[in-house]
């Protein structure tokens, strides 16, 4: 896909509104130092995960982030969709379903077993989105947090 690129430290101004908007809609109360903390490892190269622009580098409209974790089930490396966002001017053009499946071959050809991602079981249309691209809900299994902090 033309328009997923990888995210590097020269990115995060133009990721960080994204973000911002993101958690804004989320309702998840985390202000910029939070944001930025908690992006820079990844920015910079961390093993632990990835984030991806969607749309023109110099004006991304989206991104992606991926953490990595290892899975017995799965046989190895598997990934998580930990947040994905595109510009609500902009959603139903495609756009986020062209990244997670350029994401989801990449990740492959890099080995990981399995991506997987969290959802709200009442957004249907979420739902539905992430069942366009090829997610299935494992109704046997719930994720389930614990608060280390």
């Amino acid at each position: 896909m033309k328009s997923l690129h990888l995210a590097g430290t020269d990115d995060a101004e133009k990721l960080l509104p994204l973000v911002a908007a993101f958690h804004a809609e989320q309702g998840f109360g985390t202000d910029e130092d939070h944001q930025r903390a908690a992006l820079a490892p990844l920015l910079e190269g961390s093993p632990h995960g990835a984030v991806w622009l969607i749309g023109p580098r110099k004006a991304p409209v989206g991104y992606v982030v991926v953490t990595f974790g290892w899975s017995v089930e799965f046989g190895g490396l598997d990934a998580i969709v930990d947040e994905i966002y595109v510009r609500r001017a902009v959603r139903g053009r495609g756009m986020g379903g062209d990244a997670l499946d350029g994401i989801a071959k990449a990740l492959r050809e890099a080995g990981v077993r399995a991506l997987h991602l969290e959802v709200d079981r009442t957004e249907e249309r979420t739902i539905g989105f992430y069942e366009r691209a090829r997610f299935k809900v494992r109704d046997s299994y719930a994720l389930m947090s614990r608060v280390l902090n």
